[in-house]
């Protein structure tokens, strides 16, 4: 499923990079993960069969364990989208994504190499390629539009966002998360080397956990067996899309032209991937 169901009785509202947002005659949100796939800021033209079914069913074990406040009301969802939506309530969602990075690798390593920081948090020298840190930074980044690139942005520019109280709340929520799903996921064989997160507020002030969480969208999984400094690592994740797009496809990332169409082997490896995250971060079998 790639592109927006008819859902009788919700009416579309907003499609992302991957979700599809609805609105219920209840006033509820439906929120319903596609098989679309993004890489680059560019949504790619092959989708990774069940991929929305996986990052739906990770979530919601992520929600259920880390035992959070979150947007989660239901999971009796339409015929349409079983097994790949939930309703969820109506939050105001923050303009920022919350990201946490315990290993240096993408765009913090690109950021240290020329810098010597990441979003301005000075980092000691010699790091490599999947170093680990000395402990979990926060590195926000903005939330781009459609099609927009997000960029990593400093911790004073979150305060400037959305004040320091709630941009103290932001990071702390972000880090105190990241250091338990790392926790848990080293204990299952895998290294949970970055993640972002995104939040809302209800009504009254809370700070309310949403969107998806800890998938191999939105974190980079390596398999701690073979985890290796100083090059780029094993993943369980979207980099096997990446990698797949920077050198071996023949397609220049700067031309301004869309990705090609993902091989037949890399849609394959990408689906594996997700499904291992799965079923060895949760210990279910994945059903489609």
């Amino acid at each position: 499923m790639s592109t927006p169901p008819e859902i009788p009785g919700a009416k579309h509202l907003h499609s992302g990079k991957v979700r599809d947002l609805y609105e219920l005659e209840s006033g509820e949100l439906l929120m319903v993960a596609s098989d679309r796939q993004s890489a680059f800021d560019w949504v790619l033209e092959t989708p990774i069969p069940d991929k929305g079914k996986v990052l739906t069913a990770m979530s919601l074990w992520w929600f259920e364990v880390l035992d959070v406040p979150n947007h989660i009301l239901s999971t009796d969802v339409p015929a349409e989208v079983a097994g790949r939506a939930v309703i969820c309530e109506k939050l105001a969602m923050f303009p920022v994504e919350c990201v946490a990075r315990g290993y240096l690798s993408g765009t913090g390593l690109l950021d240290y190499n020329a810098t010597g920081s990441v979003c301005g948090i000075p980092l000691k020298p010699g790091l490599v390629e999947g170093s680990r840190l000395d402990e979990a930074i926060f590195t926000p980044a903005s939330k781009a539009e459609f099609g927009e690139h997000d960029e990593n942005v400093s911790y004073d520019a979150v305060v400037a966002a959305v004040g320091a109280e709630t941009a103290a709340a932001l990071r702390d929520s972000t880090l105190d998360i990241y250091d338990r799903a790392h926790a848990m996921a080293a204990d299952r064989g895998i290294i949970l080397a970055d993640t972002k997160f995104e939040f809302g507020a209800r009504a009254d002030g809370t700070i309310v956990l949403a969107d998806e969480v800890l998938t191999p969208d939105s974190s980079r999984f390596w398999p701690a067996g073979q985890w290796e400094p100083g090059k780029p690592q094993p993943s369980l994740d979207k980099q096997i899309i990446r990698d797949w797009l920077q050198f071996e496809s023949g397609w220049d990332r700067t031309s301004g032209e869309a990705p090609p169409p993902l091989s037949d082997e890399v849609v394959e490896r990408t689906r594996e991937a997700y499904i291992d995250a799965y079923e060895q971060l949760t210990g279910r079998t994945f059903t489609a």
